[in-house]
């Protein structure tokens, strides 16, 4: 047992957990076992295979709702998953997705020995299991989802759920700001927590659409005329993710700070061994903490 169970979560523990929970999931969009195992299942293009893999905890649903789940994407990105539940049921996806996630880590040498193993899981199973899932769509899909076999694959199945948990808290505190789904990116990408080019490119916004987002932040006085953030801009963005590790106190409660940072020391050889093999080059902030996916 560890000293803080059931205790409470400083923010600042909940800032550095988060960041390690998003940074050892984040490898599973970027490495190419994802895109062999799309293929094999019959989709080549990564934009529908990216969807497919994180929607397919959620079941066989219509791309409408993975456009609300998601959040910052626009509809005619989340529009080209449409058939790809014809190609493979979610079922297979999933399986798939855990494929994908432990070659990769075979591949690029991730070892976490067996007791450190077990003391993770020990660590992240009762926040698993005493999380509170209303409104948090994608967390309660994942919670869903029976663990596969292989126990490093097990664990980042655990990750993956308190990585989505925040997300979905996110995306409350995103509304409750009045900042839409282009408005956000917009905002995260001039605060440099992400690349334009890679959130235009993937996002699917128009120059019509980001333009629009941008003017309203101009508007609010976030950014300057020249797209640039400005103090209160960045006063704002803080305060969002301050509110949103306010959210995610309640969820690392049941092991408290120590075994919070615990858990992130236990998970860091999953990042450690993906930046040591190039994985996150060029990517920005791998943390990825305001615009989740």
């Amino acid at each position: 047992m560890h000293p803080d169970h059931n205790g409470s979560t400083d923010l600042n523990t909940v800032r550095e957990v988060s960041g390690a929970v998003s940074a050892a999931h984040l490898f599973i969009y970027l490495v190419p076992e994802g895109a062999e195992e799309a293929a094999a299942l019959g989709v080549t293009d990564r934009g529908p295979a990216y969807l497919a893999f994180r929607s397919a905890a959620m079941g066989a649903v219509p791309w409408q709702v993975t456009l609300a789940a998601f959040y910052n994407f626009s509809p005619r990105v989340v529009r080209t998953m449409t058939g790809v539940w014809d190609a493979a049921p979610p079922e297979r996806w999933q399986a798939a997705r855990f494929r994908a996630a432990g070659r990769a880590m075979r591949r690029v040498g991730v070892h976490i020995p067996d007791d450190q193993l077990a003391e993770a899981r020990a660590l992240i199973d009762p926040v698993v299991a005493r999380a509170d899932h209303a409104g948090k769509v994608l967390a309660a899909a994942n919670a869903s989802v029976p663990l596969p076999s292989d126990p490093l694959v097990a664990l980042w199945q655990q990750i993956t759920v308190v990585r989505e948990w925040r997300g979905d808290a996110h995306l409350v505190v995103l509304a409750d700001n009045g900042l839409g789904p282009c408005d956000c990116l917009v905002l995260h990408t001039a605060s440099g927590g992400l690349s334009t080019p890679l959130v235009r490119t993937t996002r699917q916004w128009d120059d019509e659409e980001w333009n629009a987002a941008t003017a309203r932040l101009v508007a609010r006085g976030w950014l300057g005329p020249d797209a640039t953030l400005t103090d209160a801009g960045s006063a704002a963005r803080e305060r969002i993710e301050a509110e949103t590790d306010e959210h995610c106190a309640a969820l690392w409660a049941p092991i408290g700070d120590a075994g919070a940072r615990r858990f992130a020391s236990l998970i860091a050889p999953i990042t450690d061994a993906f930046t040591a093999a190039g994985t996150f080059d060029g990517v920005g902030n791998r943390g990825g903490r305001g615009a989740r996916g």
